[in-house]
């Protein structure tokens, strides 16, 4: 069975990575998933490898090298950070007034809706019309 799982991993996980997507060879949600799926197998072997491979395809976020890039970009605009009293995770729901929320450059391969603002010196992206905080860029 661990032959089996192996083999699946060795299979899969690098045409994960080679795979082809909106953003090239510099991130996107298949680069994200291979990065996860490898993190999880290291951890908690196939089983891992899937609850990873899901967990870093953050659909249309910023994945790979691009989020030092644009924290950043964040630092340079001088976007005023919101100050926000509970927990910051995702799905959090942002409160409705004092949040500004931007636009992300298109270099940085994020899906058009989603918004990004700064909560607690963090920058985060929003799906705008939930006020939902879907990614925290670490």
């Amino acid at each position: 069975m661990k032959k089996l799982a192996l083999a699946v991993m060795l299979t899969v996980i690098p045409t994960l990575a080679l795979a082809q997507n909106p953003q090239g060879a510099r991130g996107g949600a298949a680069g994200g998933a291979a990065a996860g799926a490898v993190g999880g197998a290291i951890v908690g072997g196939p089983v891992g490898a899937v609850v990873g491979g899901v967990g870093g395809a953050v659909a249309g976020g910023i994945v790979g090298d691009s989020a030092p890039r644009f924290r950043e970009y964040v630092v340079e605009q001088h976007v005023p950070s919101y100050s926000y009293d509970e927990e910051l995770q995702v799905g959090t729901v942002l409160p409705s007034r004092g949040v500004v929320y931007r636009r992300v450059p298109e270099e940085y391969g994020v899906r058009k809706e989603y918004r990004y603002t700064v909560v607690n010196d963090r920058p985060v992206l929003v799906e705008p019309r939930t006020r939902r905080v879907i990614q925290i860029i670490e």
